[in-house]
């Protein structure tokens, strides 16, 4: 296959500039948009009888999906393979035609397929690009998809087992963060192009291959009326294709450096610098590309004269601009001189790069870089094909300036560019933010003579250490104030959370959001220090506060340096006891969390949750606000300071909190800071919480909430169970466990792995202080809604009594829950974190301490029989987010209950 990927050609690099103002130099062209909105640019250039067709589609490796990763070079080879009127390699025509420069390319922007033929083979060509851009998809079989996946993942191989050539990969990987069109390679990874399927063939090809996103550039011996006339009878008839959303300009550059190291099979080091700049159509950017030349271009170049010429220490060095649509890359490469370091030849980059962003070029230095590009330039449009030949040009600056004449711009750009345009350039955008990536050559390693017999398998890996908990010590403030500590001397580090027995449970039952918005109010600014000199004050100190809250509990946490802690606990405490709630930071708050309730509103997990208390609960219950904690767009929006101080005021009392604190920091020395900072708090009465039990439903119920077109249906099903704190709780944990509890749980290895109707599917419980929910949640694909509904009933019908838990499932539990305690409580925040469980559900002071051996000690019957009493599966409450025209009849002929139908806030819906 003679296509190929060329991700950075170095045309597309550093085109295009030039000495002279764009003027002084010209393109001719005509340009058509036809009915079906396909753009035909025709230029004439009589000098040869030949035509050249440059045919460009504006879509590259940026709009691929996740999981989907070099797609759009996988689809750009398919596109060789054969159409539906010519299902034959398209080369052998092309070479019967005498057809040269004749190929295709993908790159994180576009992808083109273009060719020069001799002016009579013009028809023919057209019919061909024609009928690929039209008739594809009736030509493509699995058995083409396989060879073409394998030729592209051998193309990926040769690639990367070039020297350097895992460098690339590396780069493109990191330099934008995770999400961004730019996360990932060109050529994408191996499992994702092992996923390709004839389906996302032909999602690819009716997304981004209609005409209204195309260009098509014929330059040559041609008449511009006479090819549109062609051009009509040949692509008239093909769909424009969909409508298209064009992502934004994201150049995401980086704050600070980033460093990766990694070996391979090279001879000599080499050190990658890559900053993040603009877009290829910014000023900047053409400025950036004229300094390469400054820096590494002929032997006076500064980087290449310095390491050398000079100092020898490296035998090359080059820079580059990889010019792209959203953003694009600023490139320094050196590679060291054998026995050089790679640490030198960088302080040496820097160094010269430093003077450059200082003093910028010198007038001969620019005018040579214009130079440069004015040749570059002109060499290339003496062609009327290939890269940089005129029919490219005119190609590109249609797909990324919006016309044919767009090079004009980056022309006038390099024309008019002064010394201080590429030295502000270089300031803006290379002095900070780098990727550095180090290549340094495989060491050459030897291995010993084996003397393990590996026919008497694993060895015996003996006794497991104990995992234990670190001692905790207590006290009391005279005004109620509860201090636990967890004193770890590894690091010198302090982390606190106060726990007040608050919570979304504690919001008013007209008002549900108040708590949340409580919290997010506390670090806005207190009686002391406005919102900024709360963070400029934590930034001095090294110190964190961080607030939140629970279904029962409100929390502030402070992480502190042990040199700083005094200073530390301070802010602490202002925050906590003296909120100002100031009104231009409410109202900024306020507007975040009505977002926040939309954007749950419009997800289908949090759509259910936000339902499901009031169905399990009731109204009155103080669980039985929105899971999320949120609260609702109506209470959010009526919501004021005064009910946020009242709040606090309620529940905010030392008779009602719970200091946790663990690390380098003993009681004898915590205790005088917090009598210090809360010991004026005063006590008081502090409301109740409606925790009343409620009894189980007689029967089970379903409720649908429509999502138009979803591709997914999310199917939640539960009721509820004892609170965390019961004799029972480890056997329910257990039981739980197996059900939904893990990868290999139940539920999940049947509707992922047996069936594949779900990405994963889970059980858990929602732990609280009062009774809390017992959930089987499983999204899973659309016509499989009812099925997969079916499915969970069954499993639930088994794990309590039909299809008990096994000894192998029971002593699998036992095993993952005391293995993983030597490394559960590494930290002081994991510690932190199960001290603070233990306050938050009033777990017995001993809880962590027996944790394992209760755990050992459960037996095969009592799990069973945690699991016959507690697990209800008449009794649930169904909560369906999905396509109500597809899933409503299948879900009613289930017969599991009365279905009702209700919107994103739980309110009733007309059937």
């Amino acid at each position: 296959m003679k296509t190929c990927l060329k991700s950075f050609p170095l045309f597309l690099l550093l085109w295009p500039f030039s000495l002279f103002a764009a003027d002084e130099i010209e393109i001719p062209y005509t340009k058509y948009v036809l009915d079906n909105g396909l753009t035909l640019i025709v230029h004439e250039d009589h000098k040869a009888p030949v035509v050249a067709v440059n045919v460009w589609y504006h879509v590259g490796s940026k709009d691929e999906k996740a999981g989907k990763t070099g797609f759009a070079h996988l689809f750009e080879h398919l596109m060789f393979n054969g159409s539906e009127h010519f299902n034959d390699d398209f080369f052998k025509a092309l070479d019967d035609f005498g057809a040269t420069g004749t190929n295709g390319t993908t790159n994180f922007d576009r992808t083109n397929y273009f060719e020069v033929v001799p002016k009579n083979a013009l028809d023919a060509v057209l019919w061909l690009e024609s009928d690929r851009m039209g008739h594809m998809l009736g030509a493509v079989d699995q058995a083409k998809l396989d060879e073409q996946r394998g030729v592209v993942q051998n193309e990926k191989r040769q690639g990367e087992n070039q020297p350097y050539g895992r460098a690339w990969i590396t780069i493109f990987e990191n330099t934008y963060p995770d999400g961004h069109p730019y996360d990932h390679s060109v050529i994408g990874s191996m499992d994702d192009l092992n996923a390709a399927s004839l389906e996302d063939v032909q999602e690819w090809f009716r997304t981004y291959y209609g005409t209204a996103n195309a260009v098509i550039a014929v330059a040559g011996d041609v008449e511009p009326e006479d090819v549109k006339a062609r051009v009509e009878k040949y692509f008239g008839h093909i769909p424009a294709g969909p409508a298209l959303v064009a992502p934004e300009a994201a150049p995401a550059p980086r704050g600070s450096e980033t460093r990766f190291v990694m070996e391979d099979r090279v001879p000599q080091a080499r050190i990658y610098k890559v900053w993040n700049v603009p877009p290829l159509t910014a000023a900047d950017t053409d400025y950036l590309q004229l300094a390469t030349h400054v820096l590494t271009d002929g032997k006076t170049s500064r980087l290449f004269q310095r390491l050398v010429y000079e100092e020898q220490v490296a035998t090359d060095v080059s820079a580059f601009v990889l010019g792209r649509e959203l953003g694009s890359l600023f490139f320094v490469i050196a590679t060291a001189a054998p026995g050089q370091d790679l640490a030198k030849i960088e302080r040496i980059l820097d160094e010269e790069m430093a003077r450059f962003l200082r003093e910028g070029p010198d007038d001969d230095e620019l005018a040579r870089a214009k130079t440069a590009e004015r040749a570059q330039f002109l060499r290339g449009i003496e062609r009327i094909g290939g890269f940089g030949g005129k029919s490219d040009i005119l190609a590109s600056s249609e797909i990324y300036y919006g016309s044919p004449d767009g090079w004009k711009t980056w022309f006038d750009n390099m024309m008019n560019a002064e010394a201080g345009d590429l030295q502000s350039a270089a300031r803006e955008w290379l002095d900070e933010g780098a990727f550095v990536l180090e290549v340094h050559p495989y060491p050459d390693y030897s291995t010993t003579p084996g003397e393990v017999d590996r026919s008497k398998g694993l060895p015996p890996v003996g006794e497991f250490p104990q995992g234990d908990f670190p001692a905790v010590q207590s006290a009391t403030l005279d005004n109620g104030l509860t201090v636990l500590l967890a004193e770890r001397e590894a690091v010198p580090l302090v982390e606190m959370t106060l726990l007040v027995d608050a919570g979304f449970a504690a919001d008013p039952q007209d008002a549900p959001g108040t708590g949340s918005l409580t919290m997010a109010m506390l670090d806005e600014g207190t009686e002391n220090r406005s919102a900024l000199e709360i963070s400029d004050e934590l930034g001095r100190l090294g110190a964190n506060i961080t607030t939140g809250a629970s279904l029962d509990t409100s929390e502030v946490s402070l992480q502190a340096l042990r040199s700083r802690l005094e200073d530390s606990v301070e802010l602490f405490a202002d925050v906590v006891l003296n909120p100002s709630f100031p009104a231009e930071e409410f109202a900024r708050q306020q507007k975040q969390q009505l977002a926040a309730i939309e954007r749950e509103k419009a997800q289908p997990f949090s759509m259910a949750l936000r339902v499901m208390p009031s169905l399990l609960y009731g109204e009155e219950h103080a669980y039985s606000s929105p899971m999320t904690g949120s609260g609702t767009t109506a209470s959010v929006t009526a919501m004021t300071v005064d009910q946020l101080r009242d709040f606090h005021a309620a529940w905010f009392r030392p008779n009602n909190a719970t200091l946790v604190v663990a690390g380098d920091v003993s009681m004898a020395e915590l205790l005088p800071l917090v009598r210090e900072q809360f010991g004026e708090w005063q006590r008081g009465e502090v409301p109740a919480k409606n925790l009343a039990r409620v009894e189980p439903r007689a029967e089970s119920v379903v409720y649908i909430l429509d999502r138009p077109d979803a591709q997914q249906s999310i199917i939640l099903a539960g009721h509820l169970m004892p609170p965390k704190n019961n004799p029972d709780e480890f056997a329910i944990a257990a039981m739980t466990d197996v059900y939904g509890g893990s990868f290999t749980s139940r539920i999940n290895m049947n509707l992922r792995e047996d069936k594949h109707w779900a990405y994963g599917a889970f059980g858990f419980t929602f732990d609280a202080r009062g009774q809390r929910p017992f959930i089987s949640y499983a999204p899973v694909q659309t016509d499989r809604t009812a099925e997969s509904m079916r499915e969970i009933l069954e499993e639930l019908q088994g794990i309590s009594g039909k299809a008990p838990v096994t000894k192998a499932e029971l002593a699998k539990v036992v095993s993952q829950s005391v293995l993983t305690l030597p490394g559960r409580w590494e930290t002081n925040a994991a510690v932190l974190n199960d001290l603070a469980t233990r306050v938050r559900f009033k777990l017995p002071e001993n809880y962590w301490d027996t944790y394992a051996d209760q755990v050992r000690e459960l037996s095969l019957d009592g799990v069973r029989q945690a699991a016959g009493e507690y697990v209800h599966p008449g009794r649930l409450v169904w909560v369906v987010v999905g396509d109500r025209d597809v899933i409503e009849d299948e879900v009613r002929a289930l017969g599991f209950g009365e279905i009702h139908f209700v919107d994103a806030d739980g309110n009733p819906v007309e059937k």
